[in-house]
């Protein structure tokens, strides 16, 4: 058979469904049948009102949050809509009169569909706005499941014309065929706005891409002040097709040639160049429609939709992010609000999490559960370990992939704290300790030998003696030249051999037992540790009530302790252009009434991100009691239920390691 050519689909979507115990089945009919079909369907039409193409409220029953997971009919994580697969959790399960409801997470939702998920203090009910009116929002039933909040879509997209089919793991849907009728911009009080004109509802997505080059002036000279920051391109992709003559209109022109040098005096007559233009272009791609904005760094796009006609407008603006407070689970609000420090707003998107209402259980997660070796986007490490929530936790090595601090699961050192920086440390009964970390372990040798071990399953190197046991993988690579490694096996020195050129050879880490590697001034120590030697450890924190938790992730500075902000980035030996840099940052805190908040905050409004000061400030004006920063700038993720909810994924860095929350009914 047979696929129906897309002039076919745009014009007569009703000849591609059957519809079969409230299941829809797509049909691929040849082109002469589905003419026949389109010219009946048509001149039924004709002969009634012709139906509006605004998607009226429909009227839904919430779905209960005690749905059990037993009654799934099927399930799966990738959807195919208008024929690209993309990631996405949904399931299936039988509702009322034999029909199946149809459940997707509000991820896919909100960055597949362009679905706003509007403020709710009601976990089972989310109200939406799509090309609906923002008096009467629709309201979908919501239930959490395995990390991902479902909402029922059976009603929704049922009303919107949507055809569905599951299929193996992936949920087929067909949207129908929609057009870009117009694009129009604007000049606003805050800023430019772009009006776009379709001529029914259509999902949407928007991601941002890497900033746009300008061409280099050849007159510049190298060591002139620091170059422009770029303009961000942001896309807004369309399941539509544009009028040909938007195409048209918005085809960028071949780029000019760079000018030839001329005198400075001369360049002085010549006129202002011309605005980079904010619409870059308008294409056709895959039967959608795909607008390239370039923005300038300091603004953000912000999206509405709306009916009557149907539009989406886009204001580009300082303060774009719109404020948001929605009960995501019994027990954990999703909020997001620009905070006034001083002169300057910052946008801050942050969970918070009450450990008394929810059985809360707080587990460092890590890209690579067999090791120590690895990164990956938390957008995908979260998911992996069925975490509702989760933000980027503590430093590592970008080149190695190796941890930079502190990292504790159930008793045991991942990774061992560096610097006498900060951490936090928590335990299953929903208690939580904040504060500068410093392991002290001994070697005891014969002799009366006594050693510092300087640390412990770290990455970070200096002259001294570090210790690495199983936990830190198979095997220990050396990350210095010249090192002396020891393997020690029940207390007692089995092994001796040279390390060799760095990251050459991989010595096995024995499961009864550990590996001691000598750098610089300490390989002399190898003498008074021959063969046969018996060794022991002495072992413990300072502060010392920090070692009766179970859990610890370390990251640094420490920036609030008891409502006081103690941030000491020089103590905790950051660098001083650490120090001063203005960047997207992450944080991690309790407040006055025992709630945990994992926060994200961006660029100000117009600007860069805050510094570790502003930073420490915002925590506090969150109401936070004890506060630690968390690695931030690219790194800076926070995850909720499939989807980052502070930036476009495309944005986000690699991350080593980070902090999941899962949250099960008590």
């Amino acid at each position: 058979m047979l696929k129906m050519p897309h002039y076919y689909r745009q014009k007569c979507p009703t000849a591609m469904v059957k519809r079969s115990h409230s299941r829809f089945i797509l049909a691929y009919l040849s082109p002469i049948i589905a003419t026949a079909l389109c010219l009946y369907t048509t001149s039924a039409t004709r002969a009634q009102q012709l139906p509006s193409t605004n998607i009226p409220t429909p009227s839904l029953t919430p779905q209960s949050s005690q749905a059990s997971f037993s009654r799934v009919i099927a399930s799966g994580n990738q959807i195919s809509l208008n024929g690209r697969t993309l990631s996405g959790a949904w399931l299936q399960q039988p509702g009322n009169a034999d029909q199946l409801t149809t459940q997707l997470s509000d991820g896919v939702l909100r960055q597949l569909i362009g679905v706003d998920l509007l403020s709710s203090n009601n976990p089972a009910r989310q109200p939406i706005n799509w090309f609906s009116s923002s008096t009467a929002p629709l309201i979908l039933g919501a239930w959490l499941q395995r990390g991902y909040r479902y909402l029922d879509i059976t009603n929704f997209a049922q009303t919107a014309g949507w055809q569905m089919q599951a299929n193996g793991n992936i949920l087929v849907i067909s949207t129908p065929a929609a057009n870009v009728t117009e694009i129009s911009q604007n000049q606003e009080s805050f800023g430019d706005r772009v009006i776009i004109n379709l001529d029914r509802p259509t999902p949407w997505q928007i991601t941002q891409e890497l900033p746009a080059k300008s061409p280099q002036d050849p007159d510049t000279a190298t060591t002139a002040k620091a170059p422009k920051i770029p303009h961000r391109i942001w896309k807004i992709t369309i399941d539509g097709i544009p009028d040909p003559a938007l195409i048209q209109r918005y085809t960028p022109l071949p780029p000019a040639p760079l000018p030839a040098p001329i005198p400075n005096l001369l360049k002085q007559l010549l006129p202002t160049p011309t605005p980079e233009p904010l619409i870059k272009q308008v294409e056709v791609a895959n039967n959608q429609t795909v607008i390239s904005l370039s923005i300038p760094f300091g603004l953000s796009p912000r999206i509405n939709t709306v009916a009557n006609p149907n539009r989406l407008i886009i204001e580009v603006r300082p303060d774009a992010l719109v404020e948001k407070n929605i009960t995501w689970a019994r027990g954990l609000n999703w909020r997001q609000q620009l905070v006034n420090l001083g002169t300057e707003r910052f946008p801050v998107v942050w969970l918070e999490i009450n450990p008394r209402a929810f059985g809360l259980t707080l587990k460092p997660i890590r890209s690579n559960v067999n090791g120590t070796v690895g990164t990956a986007p938390l957008l995908q490490m979260a998911p992996k370990f069925s975490a509702a929530a989760a933000i980027n936790g503590g430093y590592f090595n970008r080149n190695n992939r190796l941890p930079l601090g502190a990292i504790r699961q159930n008793g045991q050192w991942i990774s061992g704290p560096i610097l006498n920086r900060g951490a936090i440390a928590w335990n299953d009964s929903g208690e939580f300790y904040f504060d500068r970390l410093t392991l002290q372990e001994t070697l005891i040798g014969p002799n009366n030998l006594r050693s510092p071990i300087l640390f412990l399953n770290s990455a970070y190197v200096q002259s001294g003696i570090a210790r690495y046991t199983p936990t830190w993988g198979q095997t220990y690579t050396p990350l210095t030249d010249n090192e002396i490694i020891l393997t020690v096996q029940k207390d007692q020195v089995t092994n001796q051999l040279p390390g060799g050129k760095a990251g050459q050879t991989n010595f096995p880490i024995p499961l009864d037992g550990y590996l001691l590697t000598l750098r610089g001034n300490a390989v002399n120590t190898a003498a008074q540790l021959p063969i046969g030697s018996a060794v022991s450890i002495t072992s413990g924190t300072v502060p010392n009530e920090i070692s009766r938790y179970a859990n610890i992730i370390g990251a640094g500075p420490l920036l609030i302790k008891n409502r006081q902000i103690v941030l000491d980035a020089k103590g905790e030996k950051f660098s001083d252009a650490f120090i001063a840099e203005k960047a997207i940052r992450s944080g991690i805190c309790t407040n006055a009434t025992g709630n945990l908040m994992i926060a994200a905050v961006h660029n100000r409004a117009g600007g860069p991100g805050p510094t570790l000061a502003e930073h420490a400030r915002l925590m506090q004006l969150l109401g936070c009691v004890d506060a630690l920063n968390l690695d931030g700038g690219s790194s800076t993720s926070l995850y909720l239920g499939g989807q980052l909810i502070d930036r476009s994924p495309s944005t986000a860095a690699r991350v080593h390691n980070g902090i999941g929350i899962f949250l099960e009914q008590k």
